[in-house]
């Protein structure tokens, strides 16, 4: 296997000094993660297309782009991956041709990869802003559950949250969802996802919602509950709610996971998540703290590894949540160095800035969508 990474900005292409000499004939994979506008034209597609004639090629807006060691904005992070032993097959679908039914459009997605010979992973890639993600994920484990591990992201549109763009072998578009799927025994993956947030407070009961909207928090409104723990922060509600995401446990047997809030509604006192928040579940406020958020990245990395502490990955994809990007601002880059000096300088390290997280909690599990949190993917071959 040999990897390569890139980095388009101001129409310049800059490379990585631990890059492959590639074989652009042979490369069966790339991977362009980009600004929205940069994306959009037809000459990145179309270059990409020429320089590697048999990739399945896959393109997917962001909140911010990762390049080795470093955040960026307005740019394009491009992977190019070269197997040698692994098969790369790929399957797309729009939400709108599933009446806007996440859950189905998922099953799809999943069965134009089911049949052939040993499935060993799935990378998804979704439109950020027509899709369910919470659903999206739940179509996809009915046919996967634990079998494959799955991860991936949801496109981002940097902090304008109006429309994201998925492509696969084309320039990309809105409400497409793309899977890749690797193939065969010698393709390795390992993954690891963790956030950093600081919980408080009673952990308390959802007593009325629905999907992603939040009605009721122990028969009390969830909205004025919620002001009365932000403090002078709910002011400057919705922005501060980023600040202040929701820990959401669906039972004891489950791990946990972070919920962002997109919206409030002051007619209905309701709040609405960028994931599902069901009734009956369990949840406590979260507030940030920048060392922990850094170290989560840190952890995320240590948590690929698994029993392998020694052995250093040579590519990674870095999937993290755009609100966690607005909440370091200027330090955001220190989560990336987090990962990099676990992986060591050699690591080509690849990635973007999501407004949302696909991911198993732990190994050998079903794959979660997430919120704020810093989710990582290695791939090799044996």
């Amino acid at each position: 296997m040999k990897t390569a990474i890139f980095s388009y900005q101001n129409e310049q292409w800059r490379g990585n000094e631990n890059n492959h000499v590639l074989d652009q004939s042979k490369v069966s994979l790339v991977m362009a993660f980009g600004d929205k506008a940069a994306l959009q034209p037809a000459g990145l597609y179309d270059r990409l297309r020429s320089d590697y004639p048999h990739a399945e090629i896959v393109l997917c807006s962001t909140a911010g782009e990762i390049f080795d060691d470093s955040v960026y904005e307005g740019s394009v992070s491009v992977t190019a991956v070269e197997f040698e032993k692994t098969r790369v097959r790929s399957a797309k679908v729009n939400i709108a041709d599933f009446d806007g039914c996440s859950n189905r459009a998922g099953k799809a997605l999943i069965e134009n990869l089911m049949g052939f010979e040993t499935l060993s992973y799935i990378l998804i890639l979704s439109d950020g802003s027509r899709v369910n993600g919470s659903e999206l994920v739940k179509g996809i484990n009915s046919l996967v559950q634990d079998r494959v591990p799955v991860t991936g992201g949801l496109a981002g549109d940097g902090t304008s949250f109006k429309s994201t763009l998925v492509g696969l072998n084309s320039r990309p578009d809105e409400g497409q969802i793309v899977a890749i799927g690797l193939y065969g025994s010698h393709v390795q993956v390992s993954h690891g996802s963790m956030g950093g947030w600081e919980s408080f407070g009673p952990e308390r009961k959802i007593t009325r919602s629905k999907g992603n909207q939040l009605f009721m928090i122990d028969e009390e409104s969830a909205l004025d509950l919620y002001r009365k723990y932000l403090g002078n922060y709910a002011n400057e509600l919705p922005g501060s709610a980023l600040l202040f995401p929701l820990m959401v446990r669906r039972s004891d047997e489950e791990e946990p996971v972070v919920r962002t809030i997109l919206s409030i509604d002051e007619a209905s006192k309701s709040m609405l998540f960028a994931g599902d928040v069901p009734e009956g579940a369990s949840v406590r406020f979260m507030k940030a703290n920048f060392d922990r958020l850094v170290d989560a990245a840190s952890s995320a990395a240590m948590q690929t590894f698994g029993e392998r502490v020694s052995e250093q990955p040579s590519f990674s994809i870095l999937i993290s949540c755009v609100g966690r990007k607005i909440i370091l601002g200027n330090r955001v880059t220190e989560e990336v160095e987090a990962v990099k000096e676990v992986f060591g300088d050699k690591a080509l390290v690849t990635g973007f800035y999501s407004y949302g997280e696909i991911a198993p909690p732990l190994p050998r599990v079903q794959c979660q969508l997430h919120n704020q949190t810093m989710t990582i993917t290695n791939i090799s071959e044996r």
